[in-house]
């Protein structure tokens, strides 16, 4: 999927076809509905730069899907915001982490 911006500022996504026999599918994020940050609000999640991150901490900490989130974050290579309880520098850490 490719997203664009559309009139209004907001963004629109397009589907492309894939030229493969067998169609691209989106992931499964329902997990994403029983995130307690989708009750909270973005805010804490993508604080603006050099706030801080501790109230999103808190709240993936208490979070039953952290670690699904988690996952997706580091398998989307999420570069922004607060994701499983960690943020983006520590996100990159973990990715540089020899395994």
């Amino acid at each position: 999927m490719i997203e664009r911006f559309a009139p209004v500022g907001r963004l629109v996504a397009m589907h492309i076809l894939a030229t493969r026999p067998d169609p691209i599918t989106a992931p499964d994020l329902s997990w994403q509905e029983d995130a307690l940050c989708a009750q909270t609000g973005a805010d804490f999640f993508f604080p603006e730069p050099g706030s801080s991150v501790r109230e999103a901490k808190r709240i993936c900490a208490l979070c039953p899907i952290r670690t699904a989130c988690l996952e997706y974050a580091l398998d989307s290579d999420e570069r922004f915001g607060v994701w499983g309880g960690l943020s983006e520098k520590e996100r990159l850490a973990l990715r540089r982490a020899p395994r």
